[in-house]
């Protein structure tokens, strides 16, 4: 195969007050499959194509304590290589995937010691043109809803200085098998501890 492509990349920011910035960004996606990635003929599946956006707001909270960050992002995928369903072993190429969403992050030290990570996450995830699979099915591995939040604190002072203890969690939503979307993977939370010196 040699293909070639222009994809331009360009981003903007705004910061309207000292907390506040505003940001755009805009991509294209020009990619060749993998060398496995072989239709069941044999053939070389074509360059994966797309375009990506996203707009946002990043601020600053708490004196500068805390960061914060609400995306909306909009990624649309041509040629995706993806399993095939008669041939196991063998791939072809979806028509067109899109990806879009709303993602919040929110990162800094609460108080002293004390700091925390959290983040939450929408994803609509979807094929909106194919000819083998049906227009409108979920993308596998693509959960609505997905969170997390980890959190830990580390003694300032005296004896036990620099001993800390942390806690979390994640949380994946509910989420489609295949692209068929013939069957479905159950919603998990995990949680995790910490004890650090």
């Amino acid at each position: 195969q040699n293909e070639d492509a222009f994809t331009p990349r360009i981003g903007l920011v705004y910061q309207p007050i000292p907390a506040v910035s505003l940001y755009a960004s805009y991509s294209q996606i020009f990619a060749p499959s993998i060398a496995e990635t072989t239709t069941v003929d044999g053939e070389q599946l074509p360059f994966e194509t797309g375009e990506g956006f996203e707009v946002g707001v990043k601020s600053e909270l708490l004196g500068g304590k805390l960061a914060a960050t609400l995306a909306y992002f909009d990624i649309t995928r041509q040629n995706v290589a993806s399993d095939d369903p008669d041939n196991p072993f063998f791939f072809i190429a979806t028509g067109e995937q899109r990806s879009r969403g709303v993602e919040l992050d929110v990162i800094g030290e609460i108080l002293p010691g004390w700091n925390i990570l959290g983040s939450y996450a929408y994803i609509d995830a979807e094929i909106t043109e194919d000819n083998t699979f049906e227009v409108g099915n979920q993308l596998p591995s693509a959960p609505r809803h997905s969170a997390s939040l980890w959190t830990t604190y580390e003694i300032q002072s005296g004896n036990l200085q620099g001993l800390g203890f942390g806690l979390g969690f994640n949380f994946v939503g509910e989420r489609k098998g295949q692209l068929t979307n013939s069957f479905e993977v159950d919603s998990y939370f995990l949680t995790n501890a910490a004890v650090f010196y």
